[in-house]
């Protein structure tokens, strides 16, 4: 017997900050009731109204910012200034609209002998996405918004931490317009959506949080040929070679350790420094990191608020510390008191080797870990030397050696120069445990549907 509801927790000051049930086995076969009705009306209807109704959509979105934002905050802990993400909603949602008809559009291939032949981008049907917590509102673009475009019909289950963003999401969906039944919100249960997604209820599963999670999606849909969408973690790296501009990079690469308090699946969790400049670029960063402030997320604009969960904050100490018994050092201060059991301070973990399990695990929190090499050879058998392969980046001023090294990378996405963005119009996603299938532009617009083929004979005879 799984409970018949679940508790926000905010780790803000751990207070419940909400209390919902989970959808009943008479709630979830209404949905699939009202989703069925809708489904071949919404894949039948012209393009134009579609896109209309997730423009509307996302305005409706955009009305509701500032509750969005007080929901980011209050149950992920994010600083309420940098909460609102309906603003990379929006512009995903502009991007998608402005080339649906091009990426949508019949695809003709040669014909002959009075054979005409094309592909037709066909909706799949009812598409299962579930959403993670650490970007809960801006993941509604691939999630709820492509899929709607190309015509399928969305069941949302969001995370257990964030539940209160679906709900705003339906809400406005609503008030856009939407015809009943293409998108809805279900609170499942984790073994509720896996006997779903097991009894093949979904054409499609687009799932978007943890490796475990991910098996377990994985698992469930086996042998029902449904196609799943993986979206997981990562371990990603940086090398920092020795002609990098270390003044310059440095604000960068903080920026790619601890926004969001670390927790984004392409934040960088490991960084290798060329041997002539490693104490030079440890004691950059470490300048860098006193300017990362941490502090209530609601009633100052610190950098940093509290990672997810207490839980999460102690994973993360045990394993600094962890690594510090076995030879690495903490070359940052540790405050001598912060707001809660949540919150990690941003620090800089030096004298890092791949024998300890910070340098393999996804640490998801607000740690910088540095590792000392001592040739683009290394640097590369070490950036590969990972279960993760979701992105990576070469800091150098040789941009012709820097492409070579990118060649080499095991990575579904590599940067130069850059690092922790998830770019809107290349294909977005991973290699090995870092998931299967592409997102974002008009590839990811693309995978949310069937293509079909017509092979249209005009003549008899």
């Amino acid at each position: 017997m799984h409970p018949d509801s679940f508790t926000v927790i905010s780790p803000v000051d751990q207070s419940s900050y909400a209390r919902r049930p989970f959808a009943t086995q008479e709630h979830i076969e209404a949905a699939f009731a009202r989703a069925e009705k809708a489904r071949r009306d919404w894949a039948r209807a012209p393009l134009q109204d579609r896109l209309a109704v997730v423009t509307a959509f996302d305005a409706a979105m955009r009305r509701r910012a500032d509750d969005l934002a007080q929901a980011v905050t209050w149950q992920i802990g994010r600083p309420l200034w940098q909460a609102d993400e309906t603003g990379r909603l929006s512009l995903i949602t502009s991007e998608m609209t402005g080339y649906a008809a091009e990426v949508l559009a019949d695809r003709p291939f040669p014909g002959n002998d009075g054979v005409r032949r094309f592909a037709r981008a066909q909706p799949g049907g009812l598409h299962l996405s579930i959403c993670a917590w650490n970007y809960p509102t801006a993941m509604l673009g691939f999630l709820v918004v492509a899929p709607l475009i190309s015509g399928n019909v969305v069941i949302l289950k969001h995370s257990p931490q964030t539940p209160l963003i679906a709900e705003i999401a339906v809400e406005a969906f609503a008030e856009a317009g939407g015809p009943e039944g293409v998108f809805q919100a279900l609170h499942l249960s984790h073994p509720d959506a896996e006997a779903l997604i097991g009894a093949g209820r979904f054409a499609a599963v687009n799932f978007i949080g943890s490796v475990a999670g991910g098996r377990r999606v994985h698992a469930a849909a086996a042998g029902t040929f449904t196609n799943v969408h993986l979206e997981l973690g990562g371990k990603d790296p940086a090398y920092i070679r020795a002609d990098a501009d270390i003044e310059r990079i440095v604000p960068d690469i903080a920026e790619g350790c601890y926004s969001n308090a670390g927790q984004s699946c392409c934040s960088v969790e490991r960084i290798y420094v060329a041997a002539e400049i490693h104490d030079r670029f440890v004691e950059a960063l470490v300048a860098e990191t006193e300017k990362w402030s941490i502090g209530h997320p609601v009633n100052g604009k610190p950098m940093l608020g509290p990672v997810v969960r207490a839980e999460a904050a102690q994973r993360i100490r045990d394993a600094c510390d962890a690594a510090c018994a076995m030879g690495a050092r903490l070359v940052t201060p540790t405050p001598a008191e912060l707001p809660g059991p949540a919150y990690v301070a941003p620090g800089v973990l030096d004298g890092l080797d791949h024998s300890m399990a910070i340098m393999r695990n996804e640490l998801f929190g607000p740690m910088a870990c540095v590792q000392r090499v001592s040739s683009d050879d290394e640097a590369v058998r070490l950036m590969n030397d990972s279960d993760y392969g979701l992105t990576a980046s070469i800091w150098t001023a040789d941009e012709a050696r820097g492409m070579d090294l990118l060649d080499q990378l095991e990575a579904g996405t590599v940067y130069l120069n850059r690092c922790d963005h998830a770019d809107l119009y290349l294909p977005w996603g991973g290699v090995k445990n870092s998931g299967m299938g592409r997102t974002n532009g008009r590839v990811g617009l693309a995978g949310t549907t069937a293509p079909k083929s017509f092979h249209i004979r005009s003549r008899l005879g």
